[in-house]
């Protein structure tokens, strides 16, 4: 059977959100007969300075937590920021195109930067398919809005300031299937495989693939509620041998993530990114605890305001919370999500209906290619609107 086309989905490796979200609209296009190229936008980087732009990123929120929040909410306020950085990425936009295969019929981004370089691409007519973008946050920072992206995919309750020319569709979240509610007996069988208690309240505390925020803070609160933490650390194997040093149950990365919520009577996080969308799709509760500055209070508060989630502000709270949303665990129905748009449906329509990329158009070389690189390391270490989860 002939197959209906290419489509290329871009993200980057800074967290695990932006590319968690990529991989399952990736399989979930695949099941439709697409084929898929899977893009790192830091690969247009040279390696050094690749890892220079994760470790810049990292390092700000372990180090300069304050610094970061205030990056975030000034380039929240005026547009002058996006368009400095749109004008700091153009250098990359013509090594951004030749990487897009002629026969390529729509490019789907989950991170911010490659709408910025993406979208002038379309816009100018050197890009021919649709770009459709899935934000992975629910507040839509301004580092997610470029000219000449066509579609802005976000889910329910997302927040976007009013902007001229946006075409916004609400999709159900990019998440596994494999997350889903389980009957007692899954849930015995969870606990056994990972060695976890077979009675009491187990809380899973997650802090993202780099493991970051305040983790060992929010570890001993959980513990003073009553509550068993369960700790997930990500790859900071640092983090994980200084809590496994109290004979906790602390865990590093972890490829079975449903089967681990499945464990679980409640999970406490600070992002508000993809383990919430799927804790909240496993119809577990979920508590915000911590959360990181930036995108995790914006988030934190978005949640709290549509009733999805509960924010403990304080250590004092923390205990009646968990102790609240344990309680109604049984009666806590997923998010329904039914009358929501596919976004692998939505990108599998637009790709049937485009013409191919074709060839990147000829021209000469910029004078600013070659620091274009350099360049792109500075804009990487403006605000881009998180997704580490």
């Amino acid at each position: 059977m002939e197959r209906p086309g290419r489509i290329m989905v871009v993200s980057a490796d800074i967290g695990a959100g932006h590319d968690r979200a990529a991989d399952e609209l990736a399989e979930r296009l695949r099941a439709r007969g697409f084929e898929v190229d899977r893009f790192n936008l830091l690969h247009l980087l040279p390696g050094p300075l690749h890892r220079a732009v994760r470790a810049a990123y990292r390092g700000l929120l372990h180090r300069l937590p304050g610094g970061y929040h205030l990056l975030f909410r000034l380039t929240r306020r005026s547009p002058a920021p996006v368009r400095a950085l749109r004008a700091l990425l153009r250098p990359l936009r013509r090594a951004m195109r030749r990487r897009i295969p002629p026969d390529t019929r729509a490019v789907v981004t989950t991170y911010p930067f490659a709408n910025q370089l993406l979208g002038p691409l379309r816009r100018g007519g050197r890009l021919r398919v649709p770009v459709i973008t899935y934000v992975t946050d629910l507040v839509v920072h301004p580092t997610w809005l470029a000219p000449g992206v066509d579609v802005y995919c976000t889910v329910r309750h997302a927040e976007l300031r009013p902007s001229a020319g946006v075409d916004v569709t609400l999709v159900e979240p990019l998440v596994s299937r494999a997350f889903g509610a389980c009957d007692g007996g899954g849930r015995r069988r969870a606990r056994h495989r990972f060695g976890l208690p077979a009675e009491g309240v187990l809380a899973l505390v997650v802090a993202g693939s780099w493991g970051v925020g305040q983790v060992a803070a929010t570890v001993a609160e959980v513990e003073a509620t009553g509550a068993r933490p369960v700790v997930v650390c990500g790859r900071n194997r640092a983090l994980r041998r200084r809590l496994s040093e109290a004979g906790r149950h602390v865990l590093g990365w972890v490829d079975d993530m449903p089967a681990l919520m499945r464990a679980v009577d409640v999970v406490v996080e600070n992002a508000g990114g993809l383990t919430c969308q799927e804790a909240l799709a496993a119809g577990v509760p979920v508590v915000t605890y911590r959360p990181l500055p930036g995108h995790g209070r914006a988030n934190a508060a978005i949640l709290a305001r549509s009733g999805l989630t509960r924010w403990a502000g304080s250590p004092d709270q923390l205990g009646p919370v968990l102790a609240a949303v344990v309680g109604a665990a049984p009666s806590t129905p997923a998010p329904d999500t039914r009358s929501l748009a596919d976004p692998a449906g939505l990108v599998a329509d637009a790709a049937r209906a485009a013409e191919p990329a074709g060839p990147d158009t000829p021209g000469r070389r910029s004078l600013l290619e070659p620091v274009g690189d350099a360049v792109a390391v500075v804009a990487a270490l403006l605000q881009a609107g998180g997704g580490l989860r």
